[in-house]
């Protein structure tokens, strides 16, 4: 005996609505979860579950002493969370749970449209966080499903299916994607007032401001973009010259470096004594956003230009600031000289501070010094000592991990005489106080080296993974000069792409065996897509709008340009509605065109009928003359009944319509149908309401 599927009954109208709803406000939450607090999460997630399993079940909705007791302790979690009910984090946190518990009360179309247009602005506070690509692809599906639920209901009757909503939401959407490129290539960007506001207490991953021992082997695990680079064909320096600076420490407590000018507000600030030499290498560089006023360039940049509306500023440590932090994606051309020299030729008194080294820290590391000083001599350049050291790191058996261990409280100690491996940033760290116990000038630089080309679209990819941090020591007549002591520990650090990192999870290893070259080219493709995302939207600034202004042929653009153009294609666009929308009023349904017809031919027959008349009531009129139709067989009558009333059917009814009910077999069969000879008289046929 065959065993028998069991089918389920579709869910009523509401129930499916209700449901499909949920799905797109669920979706919307979990694109938030990553910014919300987790209980939050699991709030918003259990009510939208709890009116789910009303919908399914019919339940009726919970009265108001739940509404209220839940809105209560969504308020005192949010209080608890960001000790504010105000400010934008806390003020998304709200409107989240506002969203999931307005469906709680769900009973008529007013309500629905609430949940809509919540849900419309839920959608843009995505945007305080992240601005990417794949942002905006989720955040298209929410809106997609948005539309469809919102066209959903403005079909009150029947039951049409979702995949009719769905297309004509995407049809909506596409008809008003034109207006909305115009108006993001023509509204002008007047900042601060073009923007999106960002939170300033809000860390981002990426360098600090100071360093201590186990910061940057954090950033090593980081395999998110920090930077992009583009340089002009032929120009790229090798992959040992690249390095990205960032804040140069100076400033050291024993446990912290930091640096000693981090204030581009300062009204002066000391020249850093920049001698160019050789040619340079023009760059085009695009940051991640930071939140950190300090502007990564490829060492050494002379000038830059004025970035998001701030004047970049050069501090005498060949360190660029801004007044405030960078907080959306920058982008900017320069032109680097790798070979360059700055700082004083000659010792002087500035150079103090960089000697300074706190005590009761690292003894053996002092007495180190000291043993070398008595061993080489007096007189010995500051080169041999820098060359003795380097000397020891390359053939001392010291090592470059990812895993250290945590480091006590001397850490140049450890790492000279203990341990000896470390990450780039014990090394330095333990070169840099071993330069000054030795009377050398030194500090840590820290930013990013290396990196690795695109082979999608052929821009050099800078990554947190690629953080670093070296030394610079000051030589008599050389200034400072950066030395990486980690490229004598490890020098495939600097020379190639290879770095450490952490072992695969067990699903991106069994990826990696089975197919090693497939996930390397997928991460460059959607990194290659989502770079041009960043330069031809997120880069799309007011300057790049007037230079858009300038190739359409306005000789000196302005903002005035920008509004008036604005408001020209605006008009045009109105008109251009105006005029589809006449032309739909005049465009006849062909079905109601058919039916027009056959009412015109009963009333040439003789009928008197209503101008309205429906199908089933044009074919009620038919029978009710029975036999008193002259002329005509019962054969015919019943032809155009049938007709009628399949007529009917394709129209109201169309999944349980037979195959000869389309539109076009209807045509066919109403061209066929025979003629109707006239009345003697005007018939008025009793008309009952139609059941349809």
């Amino acid at each position: 005996m065959p065993l028998s599927v069991p089918r389920f009954a579709p869910l009523p109208r509401d129930a499916r609505d209700t449901l499909f709803l949920l799905g797109v406000i669920g979706w919307i939450v979990l694109l938030q979860s990553p910014h919300l607090p987790a209980w939050c999460t699991g709030l918003t997630l259990a009510v939208l579950a709890w009116r789910g399993t009303l919908a399914l079940r019919q339940r009726a909705l919970p009265g108001w002493p739940w509404r209220l007791g839940v809105l209560l302790l969504a308020m005192g979690g949010v209080w608890a969370s960001h000790r504010t009910l105000l400010g934008q984090e806390a003020g998304v946190t709200m409107i989240v749970l506002l969203l999931a518990l307005k469906t709680l009360e769900l009973r008529a179309r007013r309500d629905a449209f609430v949940v809509f247009f919540l849900g419309f602005f839920t959608l843009l506070t995505h945007f305080f966080h992240s601005q990417s690509l794949s942002t905006a692809l989720g955040i298209l599906v929410a809106l997609l499903g948005l539309l469809t639920a919102l066209v959903n209901a403005h079909m009150p009757v029947g039951r049409p299916p979702l995949w009719r909503s769905v297309r004509l939401a995407g049809g909506m959407a596409l008809l008003g994607a034109p207006i909305m490129l115009v108006l993001f290539m023509l509204f002008p960007r007047f900042a601060p007032l073009w923007g999106i506001p960002n939170d300033s207490t809000l860390g981002r991953t990426g360098l600090s401001g100071q360093m201590q021992v186990g910061q940057i082997a954090r950033l090593a695990q980081d395999d998110r973009i920090a930077l992009r680079v583009e340089f002009e064909p032929g120009q790229r320096p090798a992959q040992q010259a690249l390095y990205f600076r960032g804040p140069v420490l100076s400033q050291f407590d024993g446990t912290e470096w930091r640096p000693r000018h981090a204030d581009a507000s300062r009204p002066v600030l000391p020249d850093s004594g920049l001698q160019t030499t050789g040619p340079g290498v023009r760059y085009r560089l695009t940051m991640e956003p930071s939140n950190r006023p300090w502007v990564l360039t490829l060492e050494a940049t002379p000038e830059l230009p004025v970035l998001a509306g701030q004047t970049p500023r050069p501090t005498p440590d060949l360190q660029w600031l801004v007044p405030r932090p960078l907080t959306d994606v920058t982008r900017f051309d320069a032109v680097a000289y790798p070979q360059h020299r700055h700082g004083p030729a000659q010792r002087e008194l500035a150079l103090q501070a960089d000697l300074d080294l706190p005590p009761g820290f690292n003894p053996r590391t002092l007495q180190w010094a000291q043993d070398l000083q008595r061993q080489l001599g007096p007189e010995t350049p500051a080169a041999t000592y820098v060359d003795t050291v380097l000397e020891r790191l390359r053939s001392g058996g010291y090592r470059y991990t990812l895993e250290p261990g945590l480091y006590g409280r001397h850490t140049a100690d450890e790492f000279w005489f203990d341990r000896q491996q470390g990450f780039c940033e014990h090394i330095a760290s333990s070169f840099v106080i071993l330069m000054r116990a030795l009377d050398i000038p030194a500090r840590v630089v820290t930013g990013y080296q290396g990196g690795s080309l695109n082979p999608v679209d052929g821009v050099w990819t800078v990554r947190q993974s690629d953080a670093h941090a070296w030394a610079e020591v000051w030589l008599a007549e050389r200034g400072w000069t950066r030395i990486d002591p980690t490229a004598y520990v490890m020098p495939a650090r600097t020379d190639t792409v290879e770095r450490l990192r952490p072992p695969p999870g067990l699903f991106m290893g069994a990826l990696l065996r089975a197919n090693p070259t497939l996930l390397a080219h997928l991460r460059s493709v959607w990194e290659a897509t989502n770079n041009r995302w960043n330069q031809w939207v997120l880069n799309y600034t007011q300057s790049r709008q007037l230079d858009l202004l300038r190739r359409l042929g306005f000789p000196s653009p302005s903002w005035t340009d920008l509004v008036q153009l604005l408001a020209t294609a605006l008009v045009l666009a109105g008109l251009a509605g105006a005029g589809w929308t006449w032309w739909e009023r005049r465009r006849q349904d062909p079905w109601l065109a058919l039916l027009q017809q056959a009412r015109q031919r009963l009333q040439r027959h003789g009928l008197a009928l209503p101008p309205h008349a429906t199908p089933r009531q044009l074919a009620q009129a038919l029978a009710a003359l029975g036999g008193d139709v002259p002329g005509a067989s019962a054969l015919t009558a019943q032809a155009w009944q049938d007709w009628l009333l399949d007529l009917e059917a394709w129209r109201y009814d169309p999944a349980h319509a037979a195959p000869a009910t389309s539109l076009p077999a209807l045509r066919t069969r109403w061209r066929q149908l025979p003629a109707l000879p006239p009345l003697s008289t005007p018939a008025s046929p009793h008309v009952r309401p139609s059941a349809s």
